[in-house]
């Protein structure tokens, strides 16, 4: 009987142990967080969190809607949601996102009492955007991580407990959007128009994800459903791909005034049950020019010093350019 309760004891240290163990965490790029198998199915494990380094590409609220509403009850409806994508330097040609919930506890697979009540969230978002981020700034991301549909996201692992935070810094402000590649639908989808999956992500969607890109003289397959957080379709006349509107002000019912063909700068996003197709360009909003669907952040980060965004850099642009520095 002694021997039983020394043994229950042990295990019970042990089990404390294991319970306050310290998350391991490491800085990794965005490409090795990333990589995927040829199922698509995401191979990083090699730690509890990482650490990510990389450009902010949109403002938050742009994308998902963050407003909190702990009145809803109806399984999946996760509430309030806030979401980024930042994008690697230099040689690591990839991207990452950063995901926050208010209502977990709609998920039927984790515990009622680990949602967010509005005031909770609302903290929650104050904390994040204590550092006020805009797009182009460079930040380091730290936190858990889980797999979404072709993703993987730096979140709190439905888990509103403080030790499940993630944390963003402001590393460097100001340093400047990357200026999206320029990427043909050929490259995007094979002669049957089919998404091109490569598991070593050196060509095809994966190349891209999560990063900007810039599709050239596109038009609308239909236009009717313009409006915000609507699906669309491009076409370059032979093949289609996948177009999200976000949530920006420059998108609403009736400022669809782009012409017959057009350019489109977003976000290459992905979300697909068999983590091998599912790829869309994701755009944040649309400053009305007629001729380059996309943000004006965005259409500034194409040509850089068209200051006033006629898509051309001349006298005009320094004189504007002058006159800010004067003041």
């Amino acid at each position: 009987m002694r021997s039983f309760i020394v043994l229950a004891a042990v295990l019970t240290l042990v089990a404390a142990g294991v319970a306050k163990a310290k998350p391991t965490t490491a800085e990794v790029t965005h490409s090795v967080f990333q990589s995927v198998d040829a199922a698509g199915e995401h191979t990083y494990h090699a730690t509890d969190k990482v650490i990510l380094e990389g450009i902010l590409l949109h403002n938050p609220a742009d994308m998902l809607d963050p407003t909190p509403d702990d009145t809803i009850t109806e399984t999946l409806d996760l509430g309030g949601a806030w979401q980024i994508f930042f994008q690697g330097e230099g040689e690591d040609h990839a991207g990452s996102t950063v995901w926050l919930g208010q209502l977990y506890n709609n998920l039927p697979w984790v515990a009622p009492e680990v949602g967010y009540s509005n005031e909770e969230f609302i903290a929650e978002l104050n904390r994040l955007n204590a550092a006020q981020f805009s797009p182009g700034d460079r930040i380091r991301v730290t936190g858990y991580f889980l797999s979404y549909k072709g993703k993987l996201n730096v979140n709190e692992q439905h888990n509103n407990n403080p030790d499940h935070d993630f944390t963003i810094e402001l590393v460097e402000r100001g340093v400047g959007l990357p200026r999206p590649e320029v990427v043909t639908l050929d490259e995007l989808k094979d002669s049957d128009n089919n998404f091109i999956f490569d598991p070593n992500r050196q060509k095809g969607c994966e190349y891209y994800q999560a990063r900007l890109i810039k599709v050239e003289d596109v038009y609308f397959v239909d236009a009717n459903n313009w409006r915000r957080d609507a699906e669309l379709v491009i076409t370059d006349g032979m093949k289609t791909f996948p177009l999200k509107l976000g949530r920006g002000n420059g998108i609403y019912a009736g400022s669809n005034n782009l012409a017959e063909t057009f350019d489109v700068i977003g976000i290459m996003d992905q979300e697909s049950a068999d983590l091998r197709s599912g790829y869309r360009l994701y755009v944040m909003s649309y400053d009305g020019n007629g001729s380059v669907l996309a943000s004006k952040e965005h259409r500034q980060a194409d040509k850089p010093g068209d200051v006033n965004l006629n898509d051309i850099v001349d006298f005009a642009d320094f004189a504007r350019l002058a006159e800010d520095w004067l003041k």
